[in-house]
């Protein structure tokens, strides 16, 4: 993956299924966009349905550079004009003056969820030949017709909470890969991505080991939760970071964290900042948000003898609860069990003032 949402100066578009022996053309990337809005909606579209069109599109296809979706499987484009896939584009097609004018005033807008750092996944289909869960393109057309704005049509079929984002950080594709392998005894930025990525893939995948702190110290855990994944995966397991590793914690984050789906778990803003994600943390809850909460209140426990240890698993249970409720008696908080936003900021506040 990416480490930050780029507005791409050119794309590679693979004509045909991704696994065709297809041509490869590379074209600049607003005439990309135009081509797709050309080919999938109506240029006599009402102007709001327009933009809410070309916002999901928009973002579809920045969440497939974000993610580095095809790249990191070995192919050499970005993405297919395969509709079973990605998003319809025709080599040498027409581009409809209504439809280039809204994507000149819309490059580099994009729809993001709230706390996520990736560009959101926003599946779309026609709604009439094909159905899906997504945003419906002959929808649109209604709801423009009965007054909607393009936002609203974007809340009507993504959620109230969907953010409108901009970029202008243009630049060509670049690989997510430093160019050189990491192991042990390194430390830096690329060391922390590879454990803020290990520690995700853990919840689904318990047998790798947690890191914590992730601290950027390529250390001896660090290389221990290498292995194993690198076993898991059916990688040289030598507990060494090259690019077919690199590759594979990237492919295996985005599918266990779903990045590039509807439902999407996000890859989190401020990822172990002890920043709140918005997700209110109960019993019967995994994730990575319970990996940092269990941290910072393992560390708290050292101190507050009346806070029962923590184990950091991932998995949200009766120890933890309870080690939840007694943080908030200790605090004066409402002791209830469960992690809103005040005990967060509460024990990341505690946590802060003990490391």
């Amino acid at each position: 993956m990416l480490e930050e949402v780029i507005l791409p100066t050119y794309i590679t578009v693979h004509l045909g299924r991704p696994n065709s022996s297809a041509e490869n053309l590379t074209v600049s990337f607003d005439y990309y966009l135009k081509n797709v809005a050309s080919s999938e909606i109506y240029p006599t579209w009402p102007y709001e349905a327009l933009r809410a069109n070309i916002w999901a599109q928009m973002s579809l296809v920045l969440n497939r550079v974000y993610t580095e979706w095809y790249r990191s499987r070995g192919y050499d484009f970005d993405i297919t004009n395969s509709t079973a896939y990605d998003q319809a584009f025709v080599k040498n097609r027409n581009i409809y003056d209504s439809v280039a004018a809204v994507v000149d005033e819309v490059i580099g807008e994009y729809l993001q969820k709230p706390f996520y750092r990736e560009p959101y996944y926003a599946e779309y289909c026609d709604g009439k030949q094909a159905q899906c869960p997504g945003l419906k393109q002959w929808g649109t057309l209604d709801l423009a017709n009965r007054g909607y704005n393009s936002l609203q049509i974007i809340h009507y079929y993504y959620g109230d909470t969907m953010l409108l984002r901009e970029t202008d950080n243009i630049q060509p594709i670049l690989s997510s890969y430093p160019g050189y392998a990491q192991r042990l005894g390194y430390s830096g930025l690329y060391v922390f991505i590879i454990q803020e990525l290990l520690n995700g893939i853990a919840v689904n995948y318990p047998s790798i080991p947690l890191i914590y702190p992730p601290d950027g110290y390529f250390n001896d855990v660090t290389e221990q939760a290498v292995r194993v994944f690198q076993e898991q995966f059916n990688l040289q397991v030598d507990g060494i970071v090259g690019l077919a590793t690199w590759n594979m914690l990237s492919r295996i984050y985005v599918a266990v964290r779903k990045l590039a789906e509807l439902g999407s778990l996000g890859r989190l803003e401020g990822y172990f900042t002890g920043l709140w994600t918005g997700r209110v943390l109960r019993r019967g809850d995994i994730g990575i948000e319970v990996q940092q909460l269990q941290y910072f209140l393992s560390i708290v426990a050292q101190s507050y003898p009346n806070i029962p240890p923590v184990t950091v698993d991932s998995r949200f249970g009766a120890g933890l609860e309870q080690s939840v409720r007694a943080f908030q008696q200790e605090f004066g908080l409402l002791v209830d069990g469960i992690v809103g936003e005040n005990t967060w900021n509460t024990v990341y506040s505690v946590y802060s003032s003990l490391v």
